[in-house]
C-alpha cells in the first residue's frame, strides 16, 4: 500500500474524481484538431492586454478595480461581493464554511452540476438528492421533507446539464422552506444568456440566499478562472475567513475587469445574441432528425437532446469523437438516459458536426440501426 493510500482519509481512495471536459478528454495544451463542443465554452478568442508593472508583488485580497467593475455590471454593493477562482472555488467555500465535517449534509437537485456532490465529498459532508420532476422543475413536496436535514441547499437556473430556467416562483418557495435551516444557494453561471431572471435582487429579502456567478460562459473566460459569489454582508464576512489570501491572481483581475468594461460588455451581449440564434437552429434541426426523441428548453449555451436508443446515443456520441468532434455524454445522470449535449460553438463548428452525423448515417450499418430503433 503506498503511503498516499495508507494516510488519506478513507472515503477518497475509492473516490471518483469530477469529469471535466479535460480530464475526459486531455488536449495537452492546446485545442487544435478538436472541435471543443463539451464544456460550455464560448467559441473564438479574446484579445487583453495585461500590465506586468506589479507583477512581483502579492494581489490585494480582493482587487478593487475588479470587484467595482462586477458591482457596476451586476448593479450589487460592492460589499456583497466575493471574487473567486471560478464559481466552483464559490461551491468549496461554502461547504467548507458551513458544513460540518462528517455530521451535516447538502442538498442537490439531479441532474445538475456534478460539482456538488464532489465538493461536498471532498469535505466530508453527506449528500441528499432531492431530483427535479418529469418537466425539470424543484420538486417543493421533496425539498419539504428534508428542511432541517441540510446546511446547504443547490439549486441551478439555469440548468446545468439540463438547460431550462427553474421557475422564480419556485426559487422564492424555496427559501422560504429553508429560511431558519440552510444557506440556499442559486447557481447562475448561465445568467446572462436569461438575464431578467435573476434573482440577484432578492438578496435583501432573504439573508440566506448565495448567488454563484462566473466569466467563463458568456464572457468568454474560461480559461481565466475568475467568478463571483454574491450574498449579505455576514455570509460574505464568514466567507472570507475561508478563502485563501490571495485567490485572484493581478493578471486574471486586469483582463476581467477590462472584460467587464465596454467594450467588453458589448462584446458579451453580442455573443449572448448570436449563441441564442445558433441555439435555436441547432434545436430545430435535432428535433427534425428521426433518431431524437426529445430536445430539452434551454436558456443557456448548450442543448441536451435524446437518443432513441442507446445504441444510437453511442453510435452518435462515438462517431463525433472519431472525427475529432467532442460532445458531453449525459447518459449517467439521473433521468437522462441516452442524453447527449452539444456547446453552441461557432456557425462553422455547429455546421460541421451537423454534416458530420448526416454522413455517418449513410451507411448501411447506420441506416439499419436507425431502423431497429
Amino acid at each position: 500500500m503506498s503511503i498516499a493510500n495508507k494516510l488519506a482519509r478513507k472515503e477518497l481512495i475509492d473516490m471518483v474524481p469530477y469529469q471535466s471536459a479535460r480530464r475526459l478528454f486531455a488536449s495537452g495544451g492546446a485545442t487544435q484538431g478538436k472541435v471543443w463542443l463539451n464544456a460550455n465554452e464560448a467559441s473564438g478568442t479574446g484579445s487583453y492586454q495585461v500590465n506586468s508593472d506589479s507583477i512581483n508583488r502579492y494581489p490585494d485580497f480582493q482587487p478593487q478595480k475588479l470587484i467595482n467593475a462586477y458591482s457596476q455590471y451586476s448593479e450589487i454593493a460592492p460589499e456583497n461581493l466575493l471574487a473567486t477562482r471560478g464559481a466552483d472555488e464559490g461551491i468549496e467555500l461554502i461547504i467548507r464554511t458551513f458544513c460540518q465535517a462528517y455530521q451535516d449534509s447538502i442538498i442537490i437537485c439531479p441532474p445538475t452540476y456534478g460539482m456538488y456532490a464532489i465538493s461536498a465529498e471532498n469535505h466530508g459532508a453527506d449528500i441528499i438528492k432531492v431530483p427535479l420532476t418529469s418537466t425539470m422543475s424543484l420538486d417543493l413536496t421533496g425539498l419539504k421533507a428534508q428542511v432541517g436535514q441540510a446546511k446547504v441547499v443547490f439549486l441551478c437556473s439555469p440548468g446545468n446539464p439540463t438547460g431550462n430556467l427553474l421557475a422564480q416562483q419556485d426559487i422564492k418557495a424555496a427559501l422560504e422552506l429553508f429560511a431558519e435551516t440552510a444557506i440556499v444557494v442559486v447557481d447562475e453561471a448561465y445568467i446572462e444568456f436569461s438575464p431578467a431572471q435573476t434573482v440577484a435582487n432578492w438578496l435583501e429579502h432573504y439573508p440566506h440566499l448565495v448567488i454563484l456567478r462566473t466569466l467563463s460562459k458568456a464572457f468568454a473566460l474560461a480559461g481565466l478562472r475568475c467568478g463571483f459569489t454574491l450574498a449579505n454582508t455576514d455570509v460574505i464576512t464568514m466567507l472570507s475567513k475561508v478563502i485563501a489570501p490571495y485567490p485572484i491572481s493581478t493578471p486574471v483581475a486586469d483582463i476581467a475587469s477590462e472584460a467587464l468594461a465596454n467594450p467588453g460588455l458589448e462584446h458579451m451581449r453580442t455573443r449572448v445574441n448570436e449563441t441564442d440564434t445558433l441555439r435555436t437552429q441547432l434545436a430545430t434541426w435535432l428535433n427534425a432528425q428521426q433518431w431524437c426523441s426529445e430536445v430539452f428548453n434551454s436558456d443557456a449555451n448548450f442543448v441536451l437532446f435524446r437518443c432513441k436508443s442507446t445504441e444510437l446515443k453511442d453510435f452518435i456520441f462515438n462517431g463525433l469523437v472519431e472525427q475529432g468532434i467532442l460532445i458531453r455524454d449525459q447518459s449517467k445522470q439521473q433521468n437522462l438516459a441516452n442524453c447527449l449535449r452539444i456547446s453552441i460553438g461557432s456557425e462553422s463548428e455547429l455546421s460541421l458536426l451537423q454534416q458530420t452525423i448526416i454522413n455517418s448515417f449513410t451507411t448501411t450499418t447506420a441506416q439499419t440501426l436507425a431502423q431497429e430503433n
